[in-house]
């Protein structure tokens, strides 16, 4: 695994910038993580002001100044307002893998921005951070993330039932066997 994230990676698909966090994205943060809709799959507490947003960004620039995870802010190219979030995070070096989390302001939701942005963040994870595997939780009720993630070869553990657990493969990872 290759967990030197410095300089920090920005990453380019058609649309979209995936750039770092910064202070300038408070009132953004503050809106995606106080939203009902946003977090009526995850779990964890809304935030109530604008100050729990500016800790939140401080934690996860802390984080990432100390190669723990990436998290990345979802923009337009010609726009550099965050539209939402995507991060490879709970990396294990062990197993070499990461889980993956995203989330969209509702109104950019159902426009394809989230399969963009994840499509991306599944390559960079594989061919640059060299992970084996990427994993995903969600809740069941959380049809279109349940769908995205299908979209890109996640399998689900059915083992799990209030919420769904994903993994997709590295494809490039050679597998060796002592049996043959």
């Amino acid at each position: 695994m290759n967990k030197n994230f410095s300089p920090f990676p920005i990453l380019e698909t058609e649309r979209l910038f995936l750039r770092k966090l910064s202070l300038d994205d408070a009132e953004e943060i503050f809106a995606l993580r106080s939203s009902d809709e946003v977090n009526k799959y995850i779990d964890r507490p809304k935030a109530n002001d604008i100050d729990e947003a500016i800790a939140f960004i401080n934690k996860v620039n802390i984080g990432v100044a100390n190669d723990n995870w990436l998290y990345w802010v979802i923009c337009f190219k010609d726009n550099p307002m965050l539209i939402g979030t995507i991060c490879l995070w709970n990396l294990n070096e062990f197993e070499n893998k990461a889980e993956v989390g995203y989330e969209l302001i509702p109104e950019y939701q159902g426009k394809g921005i989230a399969q963009e942005a994840l499509s991306k963040i599944i390559e960079f994870g594989f061919d640059n951070v060299q992970l084996n595997k990427i994993e995903a939780y969600t809740h069941k009720e959380n049809l279109s993330s349940t769908k995205l993630l299908e979209k890109f070869n996640f399998v689900r553990d059915l083992h799990e039932e209030s919420k769904i657990d994903f993994t997709v493969e590295n494809p490039n990872t050679v597998v060796y066997s002592l049996f043959k």
